[in-house]
């Protein structure tokens, strides 16, 4: 059956989540991190994802931006940075305009160009999607802004990967998953969908009971996937 359908996961996939530390860290303000900004970003993002998955195995949900904040003081504090408020508020306030990543505007073009639909579906809250999508200037290439608030879980959970058919409308079989997480593009093949995870890091493979269909390191290959 033809891919008609390709969904994305939004950070660290279309946004590149290193880049408010990395920005933060050039402004002369904040030069205190001008060495360390690699170690936080890496700390804030690794807690932001286990801070969503033990929130979904104890039932406790919380929306993403709350889950991103505790992240960051997680690694602020952890960094030696725990008592700078003022390096806390321009993270945070620099977390709402991630770039995206070079190729995204040009990629998700072509898939609209060759009649795809095309969708975020993400951990995210609708406002921070919302706030990503209108800076990087995609907005009009995307269908649709799926957040894990609709069904108050966060991924992997299936009622997730659901949200995809109830948007569009088409079976798992016509659904390409994108991701640079490669628990979630694994957990996305086990619920059904052709999955394409973008290695960027070059990481190994998860070792989990499913596997990514096809392994990529940026996007730039998803519309030959996508049949186009």
């Amino acid at each position: 059956m033809p891919i008609t359908t390709c969904i994305f996961d939004a950070y660290g996939t279309l946004f590149d989540v290193t880049a408010a530390a990395r920005q933060a860290a050039s402004e002369p303000d904040f030069a205190q991190i001008k060495d360390s900004w690699p170690q936080i970003a890496e700390h804030w993002r690794l807690k932001q994802l286990q801070y969503s998955w033990l929130r979904a195995v104890t039932g406790a949900h919380t929306d993403f931006w709350r889950v991103t904040q505790d992240g960051l003081d997680w690694a602020l504090e952890r960094t030696g940075h725990g008592d700078d408020t003022a390096l806390r508020e321009r993270l945070l306030a620099l977390y709402w305009e991630l770039q995206a990543y070079v190729e995204v505007p040009e990629i998700l073009q072509t898939l609209k160009s060759g009649g795809m639909n095309t969708a975020i579906l993400s951990n995210g809250s609708p406002a921070m999607l919302r706030g990503a999508v209108d800076s990087a200037g995609i907005d009009g290439v995307l269908d649709a802004l799926l957040s894990v608030e609709s069904v108050g879980i966060f991924k992997p959970d299936a009622r997730v990967y659901d949200l995809v058919g109830d948007a569009f409308d088409c079976t798992k079989e016509q659904v390409l998953f994108v991701s640079s997480n490669g628990w979630d593009a694994a957990a996305a093949t086990g619920y059904g969908f052709t999955t394409a995870w973008v290695n960027r890091a070059g990481d190994p493979v998860d070792r989990l009971p499913w596997k990514p269909a096809h392994i990529l390191t940026d996007l730039t290959g998803i519309p030959a996937l996508a049949g186009l």
